[in-house]
């Protein structure tokens, strides 16, 4: 009995069937599977624009396994767009909403599959998030990453050239033309910005989880091969229907491990340190935030993308894709299987290495450890991450004296009016998950930063998060946040700020008896926000370290 037939079979579901027919569902097809597509196409996200051909291919996939396709949607928020103001507030909040309307859909009309058609940020995520809970048969497919812009013969990308751009500008590096040029050639059409960001990097994590058919995370928005994976997406999973493989048969705490390990080689987004506990989470596995340190320091960094490196993600596609960073690791990966019906380490044998700069052999590393860091210490209790293989190695040590600020824009407005100086540690505080709420990515401070030559000379920690694109001495999900009472809110200018990549630490340089002291005259002020969905999220939120999930 399929669940479907819930809907469809027996005399008292005639008005059911009645109501499918009116959608102009012939009769012949009432007895195949019912295969929901969560499809988030939107006309605002450039990541997004180019599903509806993608949409036509699953469903064509579909009607040729055998099932029935219904379509719905789902929202998404462009965190370049939404970056710098109140909109991004809403950014990682959306991330749950996304797993319960995926959630609501499916149980309310009783499908018996799931075709999730996202790419960007906290899409991806959430739709994972919701495979997992519901746990039926589901894949993913990604829309695939933008190509590179190209401006008098360079190649572009939106970071270093529209966010950095900034900070050049009002630097007096860049003049009015070359900005409005730069502006018009970053971002050249449709797909998840170009270099190892949140979007490409949670790509990449769902292949290497098992979640996507082999390529799918790496093959550019606009090629061909990118709608014969959506076509061969939707046979496929008409199979996974009847043979019963679910996801919480794919998403096992190996398979996690193992995208964890991928996403170390890559080097990819710290924002993955929220998401993978929030969907292993949802699949009924306690993943720690500490996993990612202990598999980073035996993970060598293998691949050296945009934005603390060079390559594009079309270089690491025609390089081989994960299947190929799979080969590199696959001495220190467990098997696990995926929705294609090859084990990852079938996948990983299978591969070929087609540029060997672009994914290098673990003894020719860029890095000997992986992208991501965990901190520790007086100021981070419960953890703090950041993405060391962008930070250069005169930076991985360094102490430096604290300006607070209570808001990003706050900090924003101090960078560009130059009041930031070599030496500085930059402290953007209540921006957590209930803080802020809603934890804002600080590219735009990051990237100022960077823009004016300060990256070398300045560090930024915040109890807010970084988006992929971020690069530099830059900590993020400072636990327990400052709305919590977590020592970072009292942090005072001035203060001496260590920070110790390679030994894991940051601490704030006062005695333990200044920081009790400080802590118990701390009250905790009232919310930035305190109506609609916002205040809702801040009551029922949890810790950065726990991966900012909702509380049942």
């Amino acid at each position: 009995m399929r669940r479907s037939d819930t809907i469809k079979c027996g005399l008292e579901r005639m008005p059911h069937r009645a109501l499918l027919y009116a959608t102009g569902m012939p009769r012949s097809e009432m007895n195949k599977p019912f295969i929901g597509v969560a499809t988030s196409f939107t006309d605002i996200i450039p990541g997004h624009i180019g599903m509806r051909d993608l949409e036509r291919f699953i469903e064509k996939g579909i009607h040729t396994g055998g099932g029935y396709p219904f379509f719905f949607g789902i929202p998404g928020i462009c965190d370049g767009i939404a970056m710098g103001h109140k909109g991004m507030h809403y950014s990682l909040a959306s991330r749950e909403l996304i797993a319960d309307m995926v959630e609501t859909i499916t149980e309310a009309h009783q499908l018996d599959g799931l075709v999730l058609l996202t790419n960007c940020d906290k899409i991806t995520p959430g739709m994972l998030m919701a495979a997992a809970r519901l746990n039926i048969p589901s894949i993913v497919v990604t829309a695939g990453p933008m190509l590179g812009g190209k401006y008098k013969g360079r190649r572009l990308n939106l970071t270093s050239d529209t966010f950095e751009a900034v900070g050049k500008f009002k630097k007096g590096l860049i003049k009015p033309e070359e900005l409005q040029n730069l502006e018009m050639c970053a971002c050249p059409g449709a797909g998840s910005c170009q270099g190892m960001y949140t979007a490409n990097t949670m790509a990449c994590v769902t292949e290497a989880l098992g979640m996507s058919l082999p390529g799918c995370a790496t093959a550019p928005a606009v090629l061909a091969q990118k709608k014969r994976i959506a076509f061969e997406s939707g046979i496929k999973i008409v199979e996974l229907i009847k043979k019963n493989v679910t996801p919480r048969k794919i998403m096992t705490k190996e398979a996690f491990e193992n995208a964890i390990r991928v996403d170390l080689a890559l080097g990819g987004s710290t924002n993955t340190a929220l998401h993978i506990p929030a969907m292993a989470h949802d699949a009924g596995i306690d993943l720690k935030l500490e996993t990612f340190d202990e598999i980073s320091k035996k993970t060598p960094h293998i691949t050296n993308m945009i934005p603390g490196g060079q390559y594009y993600m079309e270089d690491l596609d025609a390089a081989g894709g994960i299947p190929a960073v799979l080969s590199r690791l696959k001495d220190m990966l467990k098997d696990s299987p995926t929705v294609s019906g090859v084990s990852i380490l079938k996948i990983a044998g299978a591969a070929e290495v087609f540029d060997e700069d672009v994914i290098r052999p673990l003894n020719k590393a860029f890095h000997k450890e992986g992208g991501i860091a965990v901190l520790k210490g007086n100021l981070a209790p419960d953890g703090a991450v950041v993405k060391q293989t962008a930070v250069s190695k005169n930076m991985m040590k360094f102490e430096g004296a604290a300006k607070v600020y209570d808001s990003e824009e706050a900090a924003m407005k101090a960078i560009l009016a130059g009041e930031i100086k070599s030496g500085d540690v930059v402290v953007i505080r209540y921006e957590g998950p209930k803080g802020g709420p809603g934890m804002r990515e600080m590219l735009s401070p990051t990237s100022a930063i960077a823009g004016m030559g300060l990256a070398e000379s300045v560090a930024l920690i915040t109890d807010g998060r970084f988006s992929g694109g971020t690069r530099g001495p830059c900590i993020g999900h400072v636990s327990p946040e400052a709305m919590e009472g977590g020592p970072i809110a009292v942090v005072k200018n001035g203060d001496k700020i260590r920070i110790d990549i390679p030994k894991r630490k940051i601490e704030v340089v006062i005695s333990d008896q200044e920081m009790k002291d400080r802590m118990s005259a701390w009250k905790k002020p009232q919310p930035k926000i305190k109506k609609g969905y916002l205040s809702r999220y801040a009551k029922l939120v949890s810790s950065a370290a726990s991966g900012a999930i909702m509380l049942d």
